[in-house]
């Protein structure tokens, strides 16, 4: 079988496993809250960002740093808990594929929720933001290019961390506890974007991007940049050695 079949077969899967209604639930959080609160953008104006852009930053800063990297977790512990349960894994295990060209197709698969989720929240930004703007009188409504800048940003972003998580996944047998360390790695991206390391800790990524859209639109905030080096290399380095990893770990334990 080759790599589109074989995603073809886990999409079914994920079809089936009811995934992509919990990945909705995060994203109608983030915008129920928003458009109930849209009245609180018009006190930021002593940091010299406009009720717009603060709408905007604010409800995609929230999603970036802890909803996002959650409903990744989730994914990553569902899809590897479907294929263990009733021993479907051994069944994977029994085709004439190689086990790495699984792993990857999965994780493949896990990008392709990734990229769902983005796409939905920032499809959902058009109707909150007209929703906001009708109840408060004022203009909510950013250009779609900013949107969708800022979505492919966070997404892109996002790829060394869904990769760590899916390393988690896979190596860690037990779910709550793969599931614990994924949602305990997330927290303190908070703190590591403060740091001097930050480009060593992906959970910060999603989170680093719209800080940093956050310190470019708000005037009396200070800057809040980011150098491409070392950050690139250091990511993709982190996400080529999490999928190695994963790749030799995957089915290991089903295959004693």
């Amino acid at each position: 079988m080759n790599f589109l079949s074989l995603t073809a077969v886990e999409l079914k899967k994920i079809r089936r496993s009811g995934i992509l209604w919990i990945l909705l639930i995060p994203v109608c959080l983030i915008w129920l809250t928003s458009v109930s609160n849209a009245d609180i953008n018009f006190t930021m104006g002593n940091e010299g960002i406009s009720p717009e852009n603060n709408f905007f930053i604010q409800s995609f800063m929230g999603y970036a740093w802890f909803m996002y990297p959650a409903s990744i977790v989730i994914s990553t512990v569902m899809m590897v808990q479907t294929e263990r349960k009733n021993k479907g894994i051994l069944k994977m295990l029994a085709l004439p594929v190689p086990a790495a060209r699984l792993c990857l197709v999965k994780f493949f698969v896990l990008l392709l929720l990734a990229a769902v989720q983005i796409l939905v929240m920032t499809l959902a930004y058009f109707p909150s933001a007209a929703i906001a703007s009708h109840m408060q009188d004022y203009p909510f409504m950013l250009p779609v290019l900013d949107i969708v800048r800022e979505a492919g940003r966070i997404y892109l972003s996002s790829i060394p961390m869904a990769a760590f998580f899916w390393m988690l996944a896979v190596c860690i047998q037990t779910p709550i506890f793969s599931m614990g360390a994924g949602m305990g790695s997330i927290v303190p991206s908070v703190l590591f974007i403060n740091t001097k390391f930050w480009f060593a800790y992906p959970m910060c990524y999603p989170f680093l991007m719209t800080a940093s859209r956050m310190h470019e639109q708000a005037a009396n905030m200070g800057t809040f940049g980011f150098d491409l080096i070392p950050f690139i290399p250091v990511a993709a380095g982190l996400t080529v050695v999490c999928l190695l990893i994963a790749c030799i770990r995957f089915g290991q334990a089903e295959r004693r």
